[in-house]
């Protein structure tokens, strides 16, 4: 096959949770340890750093990748989902995977002898680990793809672990309370690998303190060791901030969402310090200020144009969606300006919770993005509806947006966002 027909095969004959939801969700670590041992623990031929999270998994994942490549190491990067590009997911030094690796991996597997019937997901990660081992890589940061006890993932023992924070996220699969979702996401914590958890108060705190002690190992918490003294905005939308750790830096990732993330990966820094991983100041000034160029993330309160400013941000859940709802909010006071919401939503998520968050001095423009598992328009429109809010509706991200800065002056503020899909499709 080429590399338009293996792209194919693996979206149309894999169950694919990201497109379908439910009908692909597979937990339980059997058939990853069953491909892990038919391709013989590629896992094994290198270290690794696995995240996990409810939000900020993917921007701490990809600043720890960012400084490991500065330090000079061969450095893995695997994230989910992607958003333009499939080989978003399996990077090396911020490169993707080759096209040629795909098919070959694929081939691989579609000639082989091996009788399981593996989702897109379990597949993918141990093609990139599979990648990761071949190509000889010193250290692999491993974003954890749902929850953490049962997700494919799980099957590494890494250096370190790190768990963002813990807010309400694919309840129908981890659980209604976040207690129940702070055991899924504790389940990556293993015995002799020291956590560094990001946010975590009163009972959250008490699961994650629970496991470390059933695991005999360290368990630390980055918002009371705060490694993070300053963080202000910057003018080119970063934060200029100060740490013990390394001293001032800039971080380039924009989005008031991001000093918590920050505060993260300098607790982590630390610990890896600890365990004898060498990195100077250097590489962790230069990795903050360079994250996007190293390791190609986008969609994180990423600036689309100015005049009027038009953001997208991948942020899909009630925490995510509060965040940065309030900073849109005091960017558009700044400004001067209204505000004008692009955005859509997939069907499982908690709509009228998340409605709720919405402002509603804005002028919104409805769409949904082109997979199975998206909220129809039409269906949004009711639910807005339901809320008070009038709001028309476009058949594509990019035509929502097209109307959205046809209505806009200068002064306003154009978001974009919802979902990871609706900023995919815009980006598209």
């Amino acid at each position: 096959m080429n590399y338009e027909n293996t792209l194919d095969w693996l979206f149309k004959q894999l169950p694919m949770f990201s497109r379908t939801g439910a009908a692909a969700y597979k937990p339980g670590l059997q058939t990853s340890h069953d491909l892990d041992t038919y391709f013989r623990h590629p896992h094994k031929r290198f270290r690794s750093i696995h995240v996990a999270g409810t939000n900020g998994k993917g921007s701490t994942s990809h600043m720890i990748a960012s400084i490991l490549q500065s330090q000079g190491y061969r450095t893995g990067l695997y994230t989910s989902p992607h958003l333009v590009d499939f080989r978003e997911r399996i990077k090396i030094n911020g490169k993707m995977i080759d096209k040629e690796a795909v098919v070959e991996f694929v081939d691989k597997f579609r000639e082989s002898s091996y009788e399981g019937h593996p989702s897109f997901f379990e597949l993918t990660m141990m093609m990139a680990f599979d990648y990761f081992a071949n190509e000889k890589v010193d250290y692999a940061v491993i974003e954890v793809g749902m929850g953490g006890r049962l997700d494919s993932t799980n099957i590494i023992t890494p250096l370190l672990s790190v768990i963002t924070n813990i807010s309400k996220d694919h309840t129908q699969f981890l659980g209604k309370t976040l207690v129940e979702i702070a055991r899924e996401k504790a389940g990556i914590i293993k015995e002799g690998v020291p956590c560094v958890v990001g946010e975590a108060e009163g009972e959250i705190r008490d699961v994650f303190e629970e496991k470390g002690s059933e695991d005999g190992t360290t368990v630390l918490f980055a918002d009371t060791l705060r490694p993070l003294q300053k963080c202000i905005p910057a003018p080119d939308g970063g934060f200029d901030c100060s740490s013990p750790v390394c001293g001032d830096f800039h971080c380039q990732l924009g989005g008031d969402y991001q000093k918590k993330n920050i505060n993260t990966v300098l607790a982590a820094l630390y610990e890896m310090k600890r365990l004898g991983i060498e990195i100077s100041d250097e590489a962790i000034k230069n990795g903050m200020a360079n994250v996007s160029q190293l390791t190609g993330l986008a969609g994180r309160w990423m600036k689309l144009s100015d005049n009027p400013l038009m953001i997208c941000d991948t942020g899909h859940n009630e925490a995510g969606i509060r965040y940065t709802m309030s900073q849109l909010d005091r960017v558009a006071k700044e400004k001067g300006g209204k505000k004008h919401i692009v955005i859509g939503f997939v069907a499982d998520k908690a709509i009228d919770e998340i409605i709720g968050l919405l402002p509603e001095d804005a002028v919104y423009y409805l769409t949904q993005a082109n997979i199975p598992r998206a909220l129809p328009k039409e269906e949004l429109r009711i639910k807005f509806r339901e809320h008070g809010i009038e709001a028309a509706t476009y058949s594509t991200p990019k035509q929502a947006a097209e109307a959205a800065l046809k209505d806009s002056s200068v002064n306003d503020v154009i978001y974009i966002g919802g979902s990871t899909f609706i900023v995919a499709d815009y980006l598209t």
